[in-house]
């Protein structure tokens, strides 16, 4: 029983995560072109549009599956399956946004969330990064 609750709370980073995608998703592109896209190049002067956003969230996706696999996600295969879940995570998006006032699935989109996941995955596969991510991790 205390295992599986502990395995429940592992995964509550990536469903809080999934939630922050969603809800950024459902607003209307409106909102996103005159509320959050000003505020966001306010921070980053940089920023031009919201593709560096599908990059961040799956990165953060992909650790947060990768922290609820734990050790198991050491393995290859795993490592896979966070990238695939990633990515079917943003399929489930863009379709979600061709509901949303303004807004359109879009593949190149779904890429960069792809790109996302990856460079998470491959990122914490060296393994110096890899140590300290188990450390802070557990």
């Amino acid at each position: 029983m205390k295992q599986s609750r502990l395995r429940l709370y592992r995964l509550l980073p990536a469903v809080l995560v999934m939630a922050a995608i969603f809800w950024l998703s459902d607003q209307p592109a409106s909102e996103m072109n005159t509320v959050f896209l000003p505020w966001f190049q306010e921070l980053f002067p940089s920023m031009e549009g919201f593709d560096w956003g599908h990059y961040a969230a799956y990165f953060a996706l992909a650790l947060a599956f990768d922290y609820y696999g734990g050790k198991g996600s050491d393995r290859v295969s795993a490592k896979l399956i966070i990238v695939l879940l990633c990515t079917l995570y943003g399929i489930t998006d863009e379709y979600h946004q061709q509901f949303v006032e303004g807004r359109t699935p879009d593949y190149h989109d779904l890429l960069h969330d792809a790109i996302g996941a990856s460079a998470a995955v491959l990122l914490i596969s060296i393994p110096t990064l890899r140590r300290w991510w188990r450390r802070v991790a557990n």
